[in-house]
């Protein structure tokens, strides 16, 4: 696409992408399809030789009508009003509907954002299968770096389920808090006038002081977490987390499309959200999950491994945390989400609106890439889910 067309289609020039504007409106609807080509990256390489399925029509599904709050609102308004990118749904293993929106298709990719974080999960799953990882060891046991950190004498199963005592908050707008300084680690943000040169993921996360709390305590949601399980993964494997990621899970799976994620200057991968992937590939994660950990014939996790993933978890610990305001009954386990509704539903989560959604008693899975405005909205997420549970009534 030359200058004039792409100023047209996007209504900015290419040349106005930059680290310190790429995650805000209206930049972000390009630059969440093609981070790659301003942020390092590592592949996570496909299955050779596969090739994607047409394009599965959702024109009825996107004309049908769903109520919330006692407003009728029809799909397609649902998908305009959180900005969606794309959104794939499968049934019983089957895609019967895929949205996408202007300049995205089947090839495209789109950063998960914190979903990252439960992808990472399945490698650590397997991992655990393997008799390589052992949840309930310290942290330093594989990355010895972290001895002195907050991590020094907490759990990988602390890491996994969000409860570690860490003096660390996520504040999205602070341009001079620690969260920043975790950005710019992870080369998500420029560098700040005099610095020469970021200090590196783990140099960041060694830095990093416990709260005042023990480890174990409640909920409590911190990017940095999903990093150390990376970390963690390839301390206790041997091996970077691309090559691992691809070998034991994106090639059986049948991925059709190579991934990516961004990589700090030391290599360092950004498992806590740094993973571009396309919302098929994505969306059989969520199918392979559906089905016990299995997908092509194959066993990929443990089906013990999966159970407890969507089964397990603490109440107490989801209610002492930030987040029932949107989720009341939810609970947090290896990284992905539980709902507490009766049909069993799981999902990941990324900010700016990037969802994979899995509800075992329809035997549905829906993949959706957003590009909203603002990081965190509420009112978005509880929309979503009301989209889901009616997506599954439809299909």
């Amino acid at each position: 696409m030359n200058a004039s067309a792409f100023k047209a289609t996007y209504g900015f020039n290419r040349d106005e992408v930059r680290l310190g504007n790429w995650r805000e409106a209206p930049w972000n609807v390009w630059a969440f399809r093609h981070v790659s080509e301003f942020i390092p990256t590592a592949r996570i390489a496909a299955t050779p030789g596969l090739t994607e399925e047409p394009v599965a029509n959702a024109d009825d599904l996107l004309r049908q009508q769903f109520t919330r709050g006692g407003t009728t609102l029809s799909v397609a308004d649902a998908l305009r009003t959180t900005s969606t990118d794309a959104m794939v749904v499968m049934k019983r293993g089957r895609v019967v509907a895929d949205f996408h929106a202007p300049q995205f298709d089947l090839q495209s990719r789109h950063i998960l954002f914190s979903a990252s974080k439960s992808v990472t999960s399945v490698v650590a799953g397997i991992l655990h299968d393997d008799g390589l990882l052992d949840f309930d060891e310290r942290v330093p046991c594989y990355v010895p770096e972290l001895k002195g950190s907050a991590y020094g004498d907490a759990r990988v199963r602390d890491v996994l389920d969000m409860r570690v005592s860490l003096d660390f908050e996520e504040v999205y707008h602070d341009p001079d808090g620690l969260y920043a300084r975790y950005r710019r680690a992870g080369l998500l943000e420029p560098s700040r006038p005099g610095e020469t040169e970021n200090e590196t993921v783990v140099e960041f996360i060694a830095k990093l002081k416990k709260g005042k709390g023990a480890h174990g305590g409640p909920y409590h949601y911190a990017s940095p977490n999903s990093d150390v399980l990376g970390l963690v993964i390839q301390g206790a494997s041997g091996r970077r987390f691309s090559d691992l990621a691809s070998q034991r899970l994106f090639q059986p799976l049948g991925a059709r499309q190579d991934a990516y994620l961004t990589v700090d200057r030391a290599g360092t991968p950004r498992t806590g959200g740094g993973i571009n992937m396309t919302p098929r590939d994505l969306a059989r994660i969520g199918e392979m999950l559906r089905q016990g950990g299995t997908a092509n014939g194959r066993r990929i996790v443990s089906q013990a491994w999966v159970e407890d993933t969507v089964t397990g978890g603490s109440a107490q610990a989801w209610a002492g945390g930030e987040s029932t305001s949107w989720l009341p009954q939810g609970r947090y386990r290896n990284k992905w989400y539980q709902t507490g509704a009766g049909n069993g539903a799981f999902f990941a989560l990324g900010i700016h609106g990037q969802w994979l959604y899995v509800d075992p008693r329809a035997e549905m899975v829906i993949a959706k890439f957003s590009s909203q405005p603002d990081a965190i909205v509420d009112d978005a997420k509880t929309l979503n889910l009301a989209l889901f549970e009616a997506i599954a009534r439809m299909v």
